[in-house]
């Protein structure tokens, strides 16, 4: 079960919000919020960011230098508002070849490319292409499985979704 509040020494933040302000300081600076990881401990928290460029632009990967400016940016923000009285370690990465899927936006991002989900209902793990998305009456994604089957699912039933790596 994923955290809902993260503490920060003398600091409560929740974590919708946290991810909320985050993806708005990111979309300034042209990127967007993959995913956000809240751990470490009481006294040295830690806040892991995975980024990606919103705009899509052919052979474009989010660099180190990319990683370092938006790791600047938020730092600055951070401790203007006091959060973590600086003793927070901050992680900001590139989505990585096994990029998460989480909304509906990523899955419309990758449409085409091949996809490894886990969905309990179905019982487990699938190499999957998604092959198109709806938002009526609720995020679905239409997925063509192994063997052709094709199958309309909720966002809601796929518990786990990443990019697809043949090694």
């Amino acid at each position: 079960m994923r955290p809902t509040s993260f503490f920060f020494p003398g600091f409560r933040v929740h974590k919708g919000e946290l991810e909320r302000q985050l993806a708005g300081r990111l979309a300034a600076l042209g990127f967007e919020l993959v995913e956000c990881r809240l751990g470490g401990t009481a006294r040295r928290p830690l806040l892991g960011l995975r980024i990606d460029w919103i705009e899509i632009v052919p052979g474009r990967t989010v660099t180190v230098d990319d990683c370092a400016a938006v790791s600047r940016a938020l730092e600055g923000w951070l401790d203007a508002e006091g959060i973590g009285d600086g003793r927070y370690i901050l992680e900001v990465s590139s989505p990585g070849m096994d990029r998460p899927l989480r909304h509906l936006g990523d899955w419309r991002r990758f449409l085409g490319h091949p996809v490894d989900v886990l969905v309990p209902s179905l019982g487990g793990r699938f190499r999957v292409t998604a092959t198109d998305v709806s938002e009526e009456p609720e995020p679905a994604v239409a997925l063509q499985f192994p063997k052709g089957e094709h199958r309309v699912l909720r966002l809601t039933e796929i518990k786990e979704a990443r990019l697809g790596i043949d090694w």
